[in-house]
């Protein structure tokens, strides 16, 4: 008898996609109008110093501290500055300068006196009230100074960073380039939207949701449109994808083991160096990780949801590596009750498509064998199920996996208590307190 294959741990799968080979970034310097949402290559270095002037913070007078001794202060008013016009002489001996927020502080004034904590009339100032050395004023360099490093490598650009980057008097920013990320769907049953397309075939919308990933990662998705199952059509999108300097190559569905998976031999006829082939999850099992030449290959397979949470766990991680970011992106962790399970959550990570529950819990779309089939255009997202360790009982004359403590409902509706850490991906389910039980 056979041996069964040992599948490869999908973290372990993702370290191999991580170093296969030195991560090697490309940058490019762009115009900061263009750079929203792009990576630092290099750090960013101020260009000036902000404020570059004592700066009033108020509008009001410009005054010596000196002279507010006795209030009232009698001064006499020799000028104004304001933003971007300054006054370009020196206050002296009771004397003062209107001046407004934004402006330079002249030359001699060491104070901002709130300019309705002053009555006037023409050139005759009284000061009321007096403020302390230095009030309203805005120093030199107090948000920073020339050569500071502001922005490190590896942060993406957006509004806030973009505005600072700015304020820093840079242009230009150098940026990490956009992997290529080239995708190549595959199967005799495919046709795209819009085609024509015979009753035995199926719409292909898997280009489309990974493409999405791609860009949603920073990369720039390139559609190397469709091979069928044969040996000619995937040479020839093999060629496509060396004619775009495609970065990472994806593959879509002929991964697996039937007659019709090509995908695996034609890329080891032209020299694949293969990582691996299969990892400890489903739908997913079927991954495969390798390298031709300078560009990195992943075979995703063609199940919807397997394709998508693929994308999610392995492509999107590689797309932000290249692009210098340690970032997994949004995936978070969290303990949810199950409002309904499977037999099979225990052998290897499970992908289950699930719907919200009404009663603080996940419930798992409608049972299937295989994967989750293309629930996914129909349900509010994917769980990602850990596999831990289990006991077996017999519950009902039944043998069953039990978890514990906590909650599980099999698939056969018998009710046991267990907790799973579930790893939620685009899933807006309300968790339940798990420090809660029920009984069903």
């Amino acid at each position: 008898m056979k041996a069964p294959r040992t599948l490869l741990p999908v973290e372990e799968a993702l370290a191999r996609i991580l170093s296969l080979g030195a991560i090697k970034q490309r940058s490019e310097v762009i115009s900061l109008w263009e750079a929203q949402g792009r990576i630092l290559s290099e750090d960013l270095t101020s260009k000036r110093t902000q404020p570059p002037f004592d700066a009033s913070a108020m509008d009001g007078y410009a005054v010596r501290h000196e002279d507010l001794r006795s209030i009232p202060a009698h001064l006499t008013l020799i000028g104004e500055s304001a933003a971007g016009h300054n006054f370009s002489g020196t206050v002296g001996k009771s004397e003062c300068v209107r001046i407004f927020t934004g402006a330079p502080l002249p030359q001699g004034a060491d104070t901002v006196i709130l300019q309705e904590n002053v009555s006037r009339s023409y050139d005759n100032v009284i000061v009321e009230q007096a403020e302390p050395k230095g009030r309203h004023i805005r120093t030199a360099g107090l948000d920073f100074i020339a050569g500071e490093v502001l922005l490190k490598a590896g942060t993406q650009l957006q509004g806030r960073e973009l505005g600072l980057a700015a304020a820093m008097d840079s242009a230009t920013v150098s940026v990490s380039a956009r992997p290529r990320v080239g995708i190549l769907a595959t199967g005799d049953e495919l046709a795209f939207p819009g085609e024509a397309s015979s009753i035995d075939q199926i719409i292909c919308s898997n280009t489309f949701s990974v493409a999405a990933l791609v860009r949603a990662a920073g990369g720039e998705a390139v559609n190397l449109g469709l091979a069928r199952d044969n040996f000619t059509d995937l040479e020839a999108g093999l060629r496509r994808a060396m004619s775009e300097n495609i970065d990472i190559l994806v593959t879509l569905g002929g991964a697996s083991v039937g007659d019709h998976d090509l995908v695996q031999k034609a890329l080891a006829a032209e020299g694949m160096e293969l990582s691996f082939w299969q990892v400890a999850m489903r739908p997913g099992k079927p991954l495969m990780h390798g390298r031709l030449g300078a560009m990195r290959i992943l075979g995703l397979p063609g199940n919807p949801v397997a394709s998508y949470v693929c994308a999610m766990l392995f492509l999107q991680p590689l797309i932000r590596a290249l692009l210098g970011q340690s970032s997994h992106g949004d995936q978070t962790e969290e303990i949810a009750i199950l409002g309904r399970g499977s037999h099979k959550l225990f052998e290897r990570r499970v992908i289950e498509p699930l719907n919200v529950g009404v009663e603080d819990c996940l419930n798992l779309a409608a049972d299937h064998e295989s994967g989750a089939g293309v629930a996914r255009h129909r349900v509010a997202g994917v769980a990602v199920l850990k596999p831990v360790q289990t006991d077996v009982v017999v519950v009902g004359g039944q043998q069953c996996a039990v978890l514990s403590p906590g909650e599980f409902i099999d698939r056969h509706g018998i009710a046991h208590r267990t907790f799973d850490p579930i790893l939620l991906i685009g899933c807006a389910a309300k968790m339940a307190d798990i420090s809660r039980s029920r009984e069903q």
